[in-house]
């Protein structure tokens, strides 16, 4: 008989993939380590960020990029008391660069090319900064993320028919408006009043923006999670990649057929595996999340559980099996026949079997 293996927060650290890939995260929860955003507060960048072309800016950032990656550059500035004594830091050259990104915004692979700085809509309609539907101390993520400190925004860069948040996705002007300040005092009040071991961002896509401008007024030591549909643009991944401490990606289809028709997501596959093996390679901590879906086994699961295998071995996966027919798969429920009724438990052990027969880490999360 299969056993499913469903461990509590106290308990989820007794899993030695969990501490091998959590290792930073554990860390920074034992107060050893900062979380990055607060180093990169304290790492130089002598340039007038203002004044500096878009070139200049992007080689100085894959410059120090390229150290953080390949070595201890952060140990250099971990232990210093103070942020940096120049007047732009890391993290400024990362504000700036994603300020210019959102002149003609192309944040998101649909490349609307809008100004959203001031305030243009594309296809998210969203413009310089969007709204929070809620803030607060969630306990239904992943054990080793509890309690989550979630910090739900409106609006998405998906259209999925079958979404289960579609009251928040689909209506950006739900919740309250917010700008980096507030946001931050958000996480803030998160992190240092009620505990949160992480921030959590989630649906964060088209607010990159806002987020890491206000990790110019957080400064609680506590790591900061990216939890999202994972269809950035290149240059928001080159941006993003080394800044959080944690990532909580989606992994939804296994070709751009379905992604193309149940999210309206183009070149799909192609985009989806080139960012998480940019994660991967930017030494990023990551739990993925496939939603398996009804007569989707073949064509999703088994392929995405395939590359995982082969190409970022180490991470955790959470094969998640609460699937319901939701949004307008309930309106129109001949025309999404196949994914119109909740995945067997057959089929839900089957990718789970298939999992274990592939080396997947998923018995501590799933």
């Amino acid at each position: 008989m299969w056993r499913l293996i469903r461990p509590d927060a106290r308990s989820v650290w007794e899993f030695d993939e969990v501490k091998k890939i959590f290792y930073n995260y554990r860390a920074i929860l034992k107060g050893k380590k900062l979380a990055r955003y607060l180093i990169f507060k304290k790492i130089p960048v002598n340039i007038d960020l203002k004044n500096s072309s878009s070139e200049n800016l992007w080689k100085i950032h894959q410059k120090i990029f390229s150290k953080i990656v390949r070595g201890n550059y952060l140990e250099e500035f971990s232990n210093k008391n103070n942020i940096s004594d120049q007047k732009y830091s890391y993290l400024d050259l990362k504000i700036e660069l994603l300020r210019r990104i959102m002149l003609n915004c192309h944040l998101c692979e649909r490349n609307c090319n809008v100004n959203r700085i001031n305030n243009e809509k594309g296809y998210c309609r969203i413009g310089k900064f969007g709204r929070v539907y809620s803030a607060h101390l969630h306990f239904g993520e992943e054990a080793p993320l509890i309690p989550s400190g979630t910090i739900f925004f409106t609006g998405c860069t998906f259209s999925c028919v079958f979404c289960q948040n579609y009251d928040i996705s689909t209506n950006p002007q739900e919740g309250s408006l917010i700008d980096p300040k507030k946001l931050a005092a958000y996480a803030n009040s998160l992190a240092r009043d009620e505990k949160a071991k992480n921030i959590n961002y989630v649906s964060p896509l088209a607010h990159t923006y806002g987020i890491v401008s206000s990790m110019k007024y957080q400064n609680v030591n506590v790591a900061q999670l990216w939890n999202s549909n994972h269809y950035c643009s290149l240059d928001t991944m080159k941006i993003i990649s080394d800044l959080f401490d944690i990532w909580l990606p989606d992994f939804k289809y296994g070709n751009d057929d379905c992604a193309l028709r149940l999210s309206n997501a183009k070149n799909y596959w192609k985009i989806i595996t080139r960012n998480h093996k940019i994660i991967y390679e930017s030494k990023g901590e990551i739990i993925i999340r496939h939603l398996v879906m009804p007569n989707h086994l073949e064509c999703c699961t088994k392929p995405i559980l395939e590359w995982i295998s082969k190409n970022i071995p180490n991470v955790l996966v959470n094969i998640m099996a609460q699937y319901h027919p939701e949004h307008l798969v309930r309106r129109y429920p001949n025309k999404f026949k196949d994914i119109n009724r909740t995945p067997t438990n057959t089929e839900v052990q089957d990718a789970k079997k298939f999992a274990d027969e592939l080396g997947i880490h998923w018995r501590a999360v799933s």
